[in-house]
Order: C-alpha cells, then structure tokens, then sequence
C-alpha cells in the first residue's frame, strides 16, 4: 500500500483545512486508518483514526470537537477536517494504515503499530 497525504498549508488561527489520504496498491477497506502528527523536535502524536468499515473512529483530546475523520472506501481516501485550528496544532502531519488492528473496530494509538505510513503534509497555523 502507498499512501500520499495532501492538503497541508498554511492558515490563520481559527481557519480551517482539509487534509487528504490517497491509498494505493492493496484494497485497505480492512484496514484502521489513522492521522498522526509531528511537530518540531517532538515525538509522532495520535490524532485520529477510523475503522476499516468506517463504523467507528476515535480522537485525541486536543482535537476532539474540531477534526472530523472520514474514510471512502470506493475510493481508498481518508480526509481529515480540520477547523477551528490553533498555533499548537501546527505540525506536519502523517496518514497511515494499520493491517492488523486487534479487532475491526480497534483503532491503536501507537506508531509502531502502523504498518504504511504517507510522506507527510506540513500544516502551519499562524497567531
């Protein structure tokens, strides 16, 4: 599977974007779908992730109520909304698929669990 993020740039506090996974090569409708981000000199951070059925998703508190996730599966793509965005959400961010999540609906938080990952997208969110 290859995975191609897109979308990133650079926006003012309060705006919004719209972050895009393109998958390529295997069908990945089984696979857990997730967004993490990486923001200078810090550790891979969990945003959010939804299911391989697209049934269930789940997201990091700091983003909770401002980012939505959604996936078609027709379409191997999984956006990522963002609104509401804040200087601290500055970051480039990754998309990545999980080949193997312990159930269908499980969504793993760690990034060592994820098997594919995109090159990134830098998002800036100026104050």
């Amino acid at each position: 599977v290859q995975l191609q993020a897109s979308g990133g740039g650079l926006v003012q506090t309060g705006g919004s974007l719209r972050l895009s996974c393109a998958a390529s090569g295997e069908t990945f409708s089984n696979y857990a779908m997730s967004w993490f981000r990486q923001a200078l000199g810090t550790g891979r951070e969990f945003v959010s992730g939804i299911s391989g059925s697209g049934g269930s998703t789940y997201y990091a508190d700091s983003v909770k109520g401002r980012f939505t996730i959604s996936r078609d599966n027709a379409k191997n793509a999984v956006p990522l909304q963002m609104n509401s965005l804040k200087p601290e959400d500055t970051a480039v961010y990754y998309c990545a698929a999980d080949k193997r999540p312990p159930r269908s609906s499980w969504i793993r938080w760690t990034p060592d669990d994820y098997d594919y990952w995109g090159q990134g997208t830098q998002v800036t969110v100026s104050s």
